[in-house]
């Protein structure tokens, strides 16, 4: 196996004889080799002070320091070096003795260029593996260096982030807390307190549960992971969401949590809901009164009102009635956001509501000639805990938008299967639709759609902020597909948790 060229292997021949120096370096060159050349040890360890070279053939009788003496020498400036003795007394202990001195290999005198060629390549080859073993690590070294920059670097990202960060392993133990998260859940905590369970860190067992499950990997699907409020006391609320962390093989290895303080918000909604709510009662009652009076002015005119009359009072009588409607949207908004509703869940089967919602709603589907059409899974579904009361407020709701919003002979389809942990229910209609840049903005108050399909349909523009409130306070989750001329697809995603959970 002749050597390679751009191995740069050099080749030191040590020996007092001129015709083994030259001889040797013909044959050597010949093969590749870079060959340097002494004729005494004093001068081999001087080019090797100023050379780096990788192979020596040592003679051991040479006069002044013989071979036995500059091999120690040798192997204190460079322990790598491949030394081969060169002798014409091949004694065994002769060659005992270099290679207890840390000779690689001996040739004894007279050699063939074959025997020479053979044991230098011989050593060029361990050579050649030193290197590769330095190479491979010296970039074992650089990788766990940059692998340790990366790491810092990471970690003072995470350590600067606003928003508290935590991360649990696959058994839900936590792993990494950042500076936020520290002093949002565990303000006396030093800076390396992890490692215990999450139910150490978090003083809420449904949020503990949910990351819990995330970790080990039993929500499969992002979109069906509900963001959790937490509340740490009267006037400090978080909001948390979690992900599930997904190795190269697609497996769970733990799950993120992200945290943001919400007090702020919460209380700038706190401030809204009581100022609506103050409001709205203050107007409710005068409303009926005026509502109830142009009732009894239609019936009580003598003679009976004209028909230009008529169309003002019966105008006046409709307005007054929506806006008796928008207070009551507005005060079921605000027991929404105090908590009020949803707090005495009961056993509900889930499907029922939404077969008796849809049957008192089909009459007003009917007098548009519409078909609403209930699709129910043929074995019943687990009972849940929910508000029976919140839930035919959902389903009421998105059934009537799909009655209002799609056109005389149309069709709608109320639907309800389970999806993992989830109840899903869908309410699909072939109406208007809902052009792109207003599907953000559906869930807002007052918000409404509006272009020549819905000039004429009445409405408060709360019936979705409504429906979104109490999704949320359920835990759920709302979602809208639609194309404008085709129809709009709702989709609730109801947490299927019942007494045993």
């Amino acid at each position: 196996m002749e050597p390679e060229r751009d191995a740069a292997i050099g080749v030191l021949v040590v020996d007092d004889e001129q015709d083994i120096r030259d001889g040797s370096e013909r044959i050597l060159s010949r093969a590749g080799y870079e060959v340097y050349k002494a004729s005494r040890g004093e001068e081999a360890l001087d080019i090797l002070s100023r050379t780096p070279l990788s192979i020596v053939l040592l003679d051991l009788k040479m006069p002044g320091m013989d071979g036995l003496e500059v091999l120690p020498k040798i192997k204190e400036m460079d322990e790598s070096i491949q030394v081969i003795v060169i002798t014409g007394y091949a004694t065994v202990e002769t060659a005992i003795e270099a290679m207890k001195r840390g000779a690689y290999d001996f040739i004894p005198k007279p050699f063939e260029p074959d025997q020479l060629r053979i044991v230098v390549n011989r050593a060029a080859e361990k050579v050649r593996l030193q290197r590769e073993a330095q190479r491979l690590t010296d970039e074992r070294r650089r990788t766990l260096a940059d692998l340790a920059t990366e790491q810092s670097r990471v970690r003072t990202i995470l350590e600067s982030l606003p928003d508290g960060v935590l991360v649990t392993n696959s058994k839900a133990r936590v792993a990494l807390m950042n500076r936020s998260a520290r002093r949002m859940l565990a303000p006396d905590a030093d800076d390396e307190a992890v490692g215990g369970q999450i139910g150490d860190y978090i003083p809420d067992a449904e949020l503990c549960t949910l990351i819990t499950e995330v970790s080990k990997g039993r929500h499969v699907d992002f979109d069906d992971i509900p963001n959790r409020e937490l509340a740490l006391s009267d006037s400090h609320f978080l909001l948390a969401k979690v992900k599930p962390v997904i190795g190269e093989r697609n497996e769970c290895l733990g799950a993120v949590i992200n945290f943001a303080d919400i007090s702020e918000i919460k209380l700038l909604d706190r401030l809204k809901s009581e100022f609506v709510a103050k409001v709205s009662h203050e107007l409710r009652s005068p409303l009926s009164t005026i509502h109830e009076q142009l009732a009894l002015v239609i019936r009580d005119m003598v003679g009976g009102p004209s028909e230009n009359d008529q169309h003002i009072l019966a105008r006046a009588k409709e307005k007054t009635q929506g806006l008796i409607s928008l207070i009551g949207d507005l005060l079921d908004l605000s027991r929404i956001e105090e908590g009020l509703i949803c707090r005495d869940p009961k056993p509900v089967q889930v499907e029922e509501i939404l077969r008796s919602t849809a049957d008192f709603l089909r009459t007003k589907a009917e007098t548009k000639g519409q078909t609403l059409e209930l699709s129910l899974p043929e074995a019943p579904l687990p009972q849940i805990l929910a508000d029976p009361i919140a839930l035919e407020s959902i389903f009421g709701n998105l059934i009537a938008n799909a009655i209002n919003y799609t056109p005389d002979n149309g069709r709608i389809q109320a639907m309800i299967d389970q999806a993992g942990v989830n109840l899903r229910v869908r309410v699909k209609d072939n109406g208007f639709g809902i052009p792109e840049q207003d599907l953000e903005k559906i869930f807002e108050r007052f918000y409404r759609v509006k272009n020549e399909n819905t000039r004429y349909i009445t409405g408060t523009g709360l019936g979705l902020p409504i429906v979104k409130g109490l999704v949320d306070s359920m835990g759920g989750i709302i979602e809208v597909e639609s194309e404008p001329g085709k129809g709009t697809v709702f989709t609730v995603l109801i947490p299927a948790r019942n007494e045993s959970d």
